[in-house]
This record gives C-alpha cells, structure tokens and sequence, in this order.
C-alpha cells in the first residue's frame, strides 16, 4: 500500500509532549493518549484503560508502559496490551516523528 501524507494527521511537536507524559488527541472515534518516553519514543493509544476506562493519559509513564491511574493496570504502549495485573488490550495507533513534527494515523493497528 502506497502512504500518503493524508493518511497521517499532523498533531504538533514533539517537545509539546512532555517527556514521561502525554498529550489528549481529541477525534471523532475518541481521546487518543500521546506518549512520549525518556529515550524519546513516542506512541499512541486510546486514552482508555480495558479494565474500568480509566484515563491512561493521566497514568504514569515508566520505560515503554503506562500505569492506569485509576486501578494501577501496566500496558504496554506499542501494543495496547495489558501485562498487569490481567488481561486486557486497548486500541494502538501509529505514530511517527519527522523533523520534529508528530504525526498520527486514526487507523488503529491491527
């Protein structure tokens, strides 16, 4: 499949996003949490926990996880998927960063 540049939305840079921290994609299929880690990495994930919904964009961010704030369930950001303290998973979006400049795609991963 050919990418083109409408297949990604432009979202700001990537010093908007603090490191350890995130950032809310408001869209028409939801809050999309933005996740920037201490190496830099940055991924995207419905800003809803499986468990109970709970807002992951407020969770902690620690290596290439987020804690739910709300009942402490660890999910892995590229994946969505919970490892703790059960079962779950969550839609992930691709993301990338080019010169700077954050870009999403609201076609979730399969």
């Amino acid at each position: 499949m050919i990418e083109t540049m409408t297949d990604w939305i432009e979202i700001g840079t990537l010093e908007d996003i603090p490191r350890l921290g995130s950032r809310v994609v408001r869209t028409t299929q939801g809050d999309i949490a933005i996740f920037r880690t201490a190496e830099d990495e940055v991924f995207a994930l419905n800003d809803s926990c499986p468990h109970k919904g709970g807002p992951l964009s407020q969770g902690i961010v620690h290596g290439k996880r987020v804690t739910c704030p709300l009942h402490n369930w660890v999910l892995e950001l590229s994946s969505g998927t919970a490892v703790a303290p059960d079962q779950g998973h969550t839609a992930c979006f691709p993301v990338k960063v080019e010169d700077g400049m954050v870009r999403l795609s609201l076609q979730p991963q399969a």
